[in-house]
């Protein structure tokens, strides 16, 4: 197999086409969409304003003005930069709410504020972020009994029938980019040590040793032992959420980029070889890869966030090992180009075929009403993400 620095070469043009249509397609989304929380789109293919929704606090809201972020840092538009300020005002006022904020303050914040901080020096912006961080940190739960502990995931109080109290979910590896870099601007390593404590229970509960993983993860808090494991997003209890492994692939692979610890490369590395094994083929991967094989239901998001770990994987790992990454990142790409991805500058989306969570109920007639197959922001995001990473891209917010 060629090596990585030729796949690059050897797929430039094809990228560089694919993100000049991304910039053209943006160029108007952005002016259209500026004064909202976009989320998914409407039947004209116009994009959802999630605070018309009263969502405003909702864990997606930072992928818009992210999206924005790294537009402009590659483009330097500064039609970019003005509508990722302009997410930043809508996003403000939830900072005020501390009963509404949750672990997902890395996917809101840091992608926002701290893109803002780190490209053009806002010190409110960088405060704004490291209260965050201090949020995140203080969401964090000491087992009693042995040392370490975790994150928790939601808000929720014991004794109820939905008890939240002491339950992680694998998309919490993308939040911990929050907390390695509060370490770094504060000099203060409490931050990182919280963050790789959360890293660590992940390994050991949520990935299992194939690669799969479990989505959600109810602990004993005075030991910290695994209590329980729900399907969460996925098709059922033991089965494997396609995005929840693209949050592990991606996920570990940032811990290693931050800590430079082998064990969350191993793990970034199982995950991403069972995720490649799943998806060879036509590589468009299903909502969860041990669902019946009927209907076919895709979710392109876990697709895009995979190729972001995968391409992450690939330059860091060295000559020999890295390539197979790169390759599936391609395949990858370029299957969910050829079919679910709108370049058309009036419609607001670019990438169909996404889905929020296996759906109870199979029923073509409804599946976007049941977030199967619809356009969400955050797959948005990663593909755009994707094709900057193969043009060099400096820049990303995590």
């Amino acid at each position: 197999m060629k090596n990585v620095e030729t796949q690059l070469r050897e797929n430039r043009a094809w990228a560089e086409e694919v993100f000049s249509k991304i910039d053209r397609k943006y160029n108007a989304v952005t002016l259209r969409s500026r004064d909202k929380l976009p989320y998914g789109v409407d039947e004209n293919g116009i994009h959802i304003d999630t605070i018309e929704r009263n969502r405003r606090s909702w864990w997606t809201n930072g992928f818009w003005g992210g999206l924005n972020w790294i537009l402009y840092a590659y483009t330097k538009n500064e039609e970019y930069k003005t509508t990722a300020k302009r997410s930043e005002e809508l996003l403000r006022p939830v900072a005020d709410e501390y009963g509404r904020l949750d672990h997902d303050v890395g996917f809101v914040w840091h992608m926002t504020f701290g893109a803002d901080y780190r490209l053009t020096g806002d010190k409110t912006a960088k405060n704004i972020d490291l209260y965050m961080a201090a949020l995140l940190a203080s969401r964090f739960v000491l087992a009693s009994k042995v040392p370490g502990g975790f994150i928790r995931a939601w808000n929720g109080k014991r004794g109820t029938d939905w008890n939240n109290y002491d339950r992680t979910i694998i998309d919490c590896m993308m939040n911990l980019p929050l907390l390695y870099w509060a370490s770094d601007v504060t000099d203060d390593d409490r931050f990182a040590r919280i963050a790789r404590a959360h890293a660590d229970v992940s390994l050991r509960d949520h990935l299992r040793e194939d690669g799969s993983v479990n989505h959600i993860v109810d602990h004993d808090r005075e030991t910290g032992a695994l209590k329980e494991t729900f399907a969460g997003q996925g098709y059922s209890v033991g089965s494997s959420w396609s995005r929840g492994c693209s949050w592990a692939v991606y996920g570990f692979a940032l811990s290693y980029r931050h800590t430079g610890e082998e064990r969350y490369l191993e793990a970034a590395k199982r995950a991403a070889d069972y995720f490649i094994d799943c998806v060879k083929g036509d590589w468009l991967p299903r909502v969860d890869f041990r669902a019946p094989e009927e209907p076919v239901l895709y979710d392109s998001t876990a697709g895009a966030c995979a190729a972001c770990g995968l391409i992450e994987l690939a330059k860091i790992l060295p000559e020999g090992e890295g390539e197979k990454y790169l390759d599936a990142a391609l395949h990858l790409l370029r299957a969910m180009e050829e079919k679910f991805c709108d370049f058309d500058p009036a419609n607001d989306h670019l990438l169909d075929y996404g889905t929020e969570r296996y759906p109870a109920e199979i029923s073509p007639e409804g599946y976007k009403k049941a977030g199967v197959h619809m356009s969400i922001i955050y797959g948005d995001y990663f593909y755009v993400e994707a094709i900057l990473k193969l043009l060099g891209a400096e820049f990303d917010p995590w």
